[in-house]
């Protein structure tokens, strides 16, 4: 084997994870749909793209072909985005390696599958199109974590959550060094569904963010704070954990840790967060004006500059609290924004009025 390690998905996270792991000594290859992006990893052991600022370890290679990233590892981390991330997996279901199951497989996607049932959890959506030697044996990590962050040596915890013992201690043991922690949990469905809805909560207090910093010039009642803000974080835990356990989330525990509030929190509070920064522009910059709906916003994408997976998550959210007759108003009010049927302000009011 040339590497013992690969990562699908060049983005910051995936490359910051991957730098993690290389910095031990280990070989890693890392797959970039971006010929750009390959080439300056290769060449000037940057990813200036998504990672700014942050050079790469030599021994961190960068390909343009996944089956050939994928092939002969013994880990493989999936970090693409969840809207193409079982377009990724699907090029590499031929190699020789994973057909056998041979190589330990890892998520660190956050968000859910759009599949014809409707919004699906990602272990499981890939458990139908990987071989049955992965059933019950992929590892799903997530937590409190920005990958500017995490690859500048700041301190973080993660949860490797999986089914298999086995898998969730070699996953553990892989990525944890002296300022990276990582803590096992047999809480799959909990830990994925706190990863992907805690983006919708973060996207509606970016709005809330921006609306407390700048009521006033916006001629507007200087009615929202601090507390405002943890009365808003506390409220979308509680949802979080309402659509967890109606998924089938194992231990109440879950929402209290790292992967539960500790996400949440940092996900809605930190300068790094997409998510955040994405509810803040919808405030401070009108950049839902260009888009009709929700599903014209998710097509065009791309031209926000950036992901903010809470986008994508709040349309499949919304689907889920229905099926199950869930009372989401937060996730469900940005639904609503998003979809250009009401504004954050009567939102925001009518979801304090419900509260009270």
């Amino acid at each position: 084997m040339s590497a013992k390690v690969g990562v699908l998905g060049a983005g910051a996270w995936g490359t910051a994870v991957a730098k993690v792991i290389a910095e031990k000594g280990i070989d890693v290859d890392i797959w970039s749909h971006e010929a750009a992006t390959a080439e300056d990893i290769n060449q000037r052991h940057l990813n200036s793209r998504y990672l700014p600022d942050v050079e790469l370890p030599h021994n961190l290679r960068a390909f343009t072909d996944p089956a050939a990233t994928a092939d002969g590892k013994e880990f493989l981390i999936l970090a693409s985005p969840s809207l193409y991330l079982l377009d990724s997996v699907k090029k590499i279901l031929s190699v020789p390696s994973i057909r056998e199951g041979e190589t330990a497989i890892g998520v660190i996607t956050k968000g859910f599958i759009p599949t014809a049932k409707g919004p699906r959890l990602i272990l499981e959506t890939l458990e139908d199109y990987l071989p049955g030697f992965y059933r019950q044996s992929l590892v799903y990590i997530a937590g409190p974590s920005h990958a500017e962050e995490v690859s500048r040596g700041k301190i973080t915890g993660l949860i490797a959550a999986s089914e298999s013992a086995k898998q969730s201690i070699r996953f553990r043991d892989l990525l944890k060094t002296g300022r990276l922690l990582v803590f096992s949990s047999f809480d799959v469905r909990g830990v994925q569904v706190a990863a992907a809805s805690k983006n919708v909560i973060a996207i509606a207090f970016g709005m809330l963010d921006a609306l407390k910093t700048s009521a006033a010039e916006r001629g507007m009642e200087d009615i929202f704070g601090d507390g405002t803000e943890s009365l808003l974080l506390a409220a979308g835990l509680n949802e979080i954990q309402t659509l967890g356990r109606a998924m089938g989330a194992t231990h109440p525990e879950t929402f209290t840790s790292i992967s539960g509030v500790g996400d949440l929190d940092v996900t809605c509070r930190s300068i790094f967060g997409r998510n955040r920064r994405f509810g803040r522009e919808i405030i401070e910059k009108d950049i839902l004006k260009s888009f009709t709906s929700l599903d014209d916003l998710i097509t065009r994408i791309s031209e926000v500059g950036y992901l903010p997976e809470g986008v994508v998550a709040a349309k499949y959210v919304k689907v889920l609290a229905e099926q199950h007759n869930l009372k989401m108003p937060i996730s469900l009010g940005l639904y609503r924004i998003l979809n250009k049927e009401i504004t954050p302000i009567e939102f925001l009011h009518a979801f304090i009025k419900d509260l009270g």
